[in-house]
């Protein structure tokens, strides 16, 4: 999972829920102080939150962007059902397509156009919404921007560990999941490099906030998902919609080559962020942003 460096939001962001047709997600917003350039949607990963994209916060704020994180349905304070078909990797997109109607119809004076960017799990689910948009006009942003992500099916060793946890989530709570968890971590690592003890107890709240029925959809889709690629290259390509891969320089999801070869084939952006893993909009927050904002600028108008 991503672990945010800090949790005290900056002074230009404040947590919100938005309402769309699909239900209530819960957010976080992060507003310029001057003139807007334009705006961003952040979707995270899996068994991630919001808050994983709060070092990202203030940097991407101070370029002139209005950016919006969320929870998924089914994550930390969205919630949800526990019906499997909410938590279907094409049904998540629509609620990003919802999210997306949202941002770019809310008052208040002009927000620019609306960049899309999804974190790991995340990543396919924007891929999703993109894919489902296109087949019906024109879409509603301006870049997509897939961060650490793949073409198809994670790393077959953390296929493994996805599996083991789907075959425990029937019979075992998430407490008692995370109980295990944290002896195996103690047991790993540096404990030098271990979050600080107020990020490890948000960490403890998120886990056990989860929806179970979303972590076994969702862990389920990411062991057997599809390669799009070539669905996705097609649709941009019509609509004329830049691309942005970007990932640490190390990852345990996708390998980092797999996902320079996704960035060729998807005739994308490719940026490599050093220093960093898995996430880099939390482990190297002002390198990222600084790609983020560079990708964003040079975004042709329209849309």
């Amino acid at each position: 999972m991503s672990t945010p460096p800090f949790l005290t939001l900056p002074h230009c962001a404040r947590p919100l829920r938005l309402a769309t047709a699909r239900g209530e997600f819960a957010a976080l917003r992060a507003e310029p102080a001057g003139a807007v350039r334009g705006s961003a949607l952040l979707v995270p990963g899996f068994t991630g939150s919001k808050e994983d994209f709060i070092a990202l916060l203030e940097p991407l704020a101070a370029a002139g962007y209005r950016v919006t994180a969320i929870d998924q349905r089914g994550q930390y304070e969205t919630g949800g059902s526990d019906d499997p078909a909410e938590y279907a990797v094409d049904a998540l997109g629509t609620d990003v397509r919802e999210l997306s109607a949202v941002l770019r119809s809310e008052p208040g004076g002009d927000t620019g156009p609306l960049h899309l960017l999804g974190h790991s799990f995340g990543g396919q689910v924007v891929r999703e919404a993109v894919l489902a948009a296109a087949a019906e006009g024109p879409l509603p942003w301006r870049s997509l921007t897939l961060m650490s992500t793949g073409p198809g099916a994670i790393d077959p060793a953390e296929a493994e560990r996805t599996k083991l946890l789907l075959s425990v989530l029937p019979t075992m709570s998430l407490e008692e999941i995370w109980q295990v968890l944290q002896q195996m971590e103690e047991g790993s690592g540096d404990p030098a490099r271990r979050p600080a003890p107020e990020v490890t107890d948000f960490l403890h709240r998120r886990w056990v906030a989860n929806v179970p029925q979303a972590l076994a959809t969702t862990g389920g889709h990411l062991v057997a998902a599809p390669d799009r690629v070539d669905a996705l290259a097609a649709a941009a390509t019509a609509a004329g919609l830049p691309l942005l891969v970007l990932s640490g320089v190390r990852d345990y999801a996708w390998p980092v080559p797999e996902q320079t070869a996704m960035a060729e084939r998807l005739g994308a952006r490719r940026v490599v962020v050093e220093d960093a893993g898995h996430s880099p909009n939390a482990e190297q927050p002002a390198v990222t942003a600084e790609a983020l904002t560079g990708f964003w600028a040079l975004a042709p108008a329209g849309a």
